[in-house]
C-alpha cells in the first residue's frame, strides 16, 4: 500500500481510503456479513482510512460494529460528520457527536468534518452558535484528534471557508472532469499551501468515469493503454498529483477492491507520462460531450417525496447520449418501474423544490428533470408504457 504524509497530525494515511457510504446493501440495511469482508480485507491489505458519516444511513453503526467485533480499531483512522444544517443550538454539538460515538463504539473520532458546507457564511453560524470553543474542547480532550470540513460550493467560496478558520484537512469532490469544478486545482493548491491534507471525494464520479464512459472515450484509453481500465485512468490521474493525500472509493463488490488495491500500489505521484495525460484530455472532450447533466448519483436528494428516482432518471437520460437511446431507455424503465402502476418516474415530479435544497452538485433538479422528461418520455414511451402497465396490471 502506498501511504502519504498528513502533515499537520504526522499521520501516515493510505492513498486509498475506504469510503463507506456504499456499504453493499441488503434491502433497506447494510449487508453485514458482505461489508465485514470488504473491511477486513481492505485492513489487512493496508488501507487504514475509512469515511463515514451521520446522514449514511446505518453506515455508522456498521463501520462501529464491524471494527469493535474484530478489535482493529486502533488500527485504523475513521472519519465521520456532522450535518451543520441539524444544528441550532450549542447543545447540538454533543448530542449529535454523542450518538456518532456510539454507533460507532468508540471514544472519539481521528478526522471530524462539518458536512457538506458551501461557504463561509455557514461557518460563521456555526461560530455564532459557538462551534469553535466546542471543538477546542473536544481536542483538548481526544475525543477529536482532526477538524475539518467537506465542501460542495463553489471555489470562490472554498478560498474564503478555507481561511475562515484553522483546519486540519478538508475533503474536496475532484477528478478528470471535475478538474475545475467546485474547489477544484486551484483549491487543491491552496489547501495544501496552507498544510492540509486534503482527501478526495467522488474520483470516479460516482462510478461513471469507471463503467459510464462513452464508447469512443473507451477507445481512446484502449489506444493509449489496453491494460488499464477507465477506472485506473482516473486513479492514475488523482494519485499523480502529491498534493492529494487520500482517494476515497465506495468499494461494495471484492473485484472493485482488488482493482483500487493494485492502482494505489502503481500509481504514484508524478508516474503519469506526457502521453498519459494527453490521453486524459482527449477522454476528457469526448466524455463532456456526452455528460449532459452532473448528477454523481449520491442520493442526497433522496427520498423523493413524490417518488421520483431522480438520480436513476438523471443517470439513464446521461446513457442516452454517452452509449444510446436504446439503452438509455432500458436503463430509465429499469430505474424507475415504469412498467408499473406505483413507479418513479419523472412525470411524477410536483416541482415542489425539496430536492434541490439538498443537491450537492446545486443542480436545477426540476428544470433537468423537465429536459430529461423530453426525451425519455415521449407521447409513444407513455402510451406502450401505459398499455404494459394495463396489461400486466402492475
Amino acid at each position: 500500500m502506498q501511504y502519504r504524509l498528513d502533515a499537520k497530525s504526522g499521520n501516515r494515511l493510505s492513498a486509498l481510503g475506504f469510503g463507506c457510504m456504499r456499504f453493499p446493501r441488503r434491502g433497506l440495511s447494510a449487508d453485514m456479513q458482505a461489508a465485514e469482508k470488504l473491511i477486513l480485507r481492505a485492513i489487512d491489505s493496508g488501507v487504514n482510512y475509512f469515511d463515514t458519516a451521520y446522514l449514511y444511513p446505518g453506515s455508522e453503526a456498521a463501520l462501529g460494529e464491524i471494527l469493535h467485533k474484530n478489535k482493529v480499531r486502533e488500527k485504523v483512522s475513521v472519519a465521520t460528520k456532522l450535518p451543520h444544517y441539524q444544528c441550532k443550538t450549542y447543545e447540538d454539538f454533543d448530542k449529535i457527536f454523542n450518538i456518532q460515538k456510539s454507533r460507532l463504539k468508540t471514544g472519539y473520532i481521528d478526522y471530524y468534518l462539518i458536512h457538506s458546507m458551501a461557504e463561509a457564511g455557514e461557518w460563521s453560524r456555526l461560530a455564532g452558535l459557538g462551534i469553535e470553543k466546542w471543538i477546542n474542547e473536544k481536542k483538548e480532550n481526544g475525543e477529536i484528534k482532526n477538524i475539518g470540513f467537506s465542501f460542495h460550493g463553489t471555489q470562490p467560496n472554498f478560498m474564503k471557508l478555507i481561511d475562515a478558520y484553522d483546519w486540519d484537512f478538508c475533503m474536496i469532490q475532484y477528478n478528470y472532469m471535475n478538474e475545475n469544478y467546485q474547489a477544484g486545482r486551484a483549491g487543491l493548491a491552496r489547501a495544501r499551501d496552507k498544510g492540509l491534507a486534503v482527501m478526495v471525494m467522488e474520483p470516479l464520479l460516482g462510478g461513471i468515469l469507471a463503467a459510464g464512459l462513452p464508447k469512443a472515450a473507451v477507445k481512446r484509453f484502449w489506444d493509449a493503454d489496453p491494460s488499464r481500465t477507465p477506472a485506473e485512468w482516473g486513479l492514475l490521474w488523482l494519485w499523480n498529483q502529491p498534493e492529494v493525500t487520500v482517494v476515497l472509493s465506495g468499494m461494495n463488490k471484492d473485484a472493485q477492491l482488488s482493482d483500487n488495491l493494485a492502482a494505489a500500489e502503481k500509481f504514484t505521484a508524478g508516474s503519469a507520462t506526457e502521453a498519459d495525460l494527453v490521453a486524459i484530455e482527449a477522454v476528457r472532450g469526448v466524455f463532456a460531450e456526452s455528460y449532459k447533466i452532473p448528477c454523481t448519483g449520491c442520493n442526497y436528494c433522496m427520498p423523493c417525496p413524490h417518488n421520483v428516482n431522480i438520480p436513476g432518471a438523471f443517470a439513464a437520460y446521461n446513457t442516452t447520449f454517452a452509449i444510446g437511446f436504446a439503452a438509455g431507455m432500458q436503463q430509465y424503465v429499469t430505474g424507475t418501474k415504469a412498467h408499473r402502476n406505483e413507479n418513479y418516474m419523472i412525470s411524477n415530479c410536483v416541482k415542489c423544490g425539496a430536492c434541490e435544497k439538498k443537491c450537492p452538485q446545486h443542480i436545477k433538479i426540476m428544470a433537468e428533470l423537465d429536459v430529461a422528461k423530453k426525451k425519455l418520455e415521449p407521447l409513444w414511451v407513455r402510451l406502450l408504457l401505459k398499455g404494459v402497465r394495463r396489461f400486466v396490471k402492475m
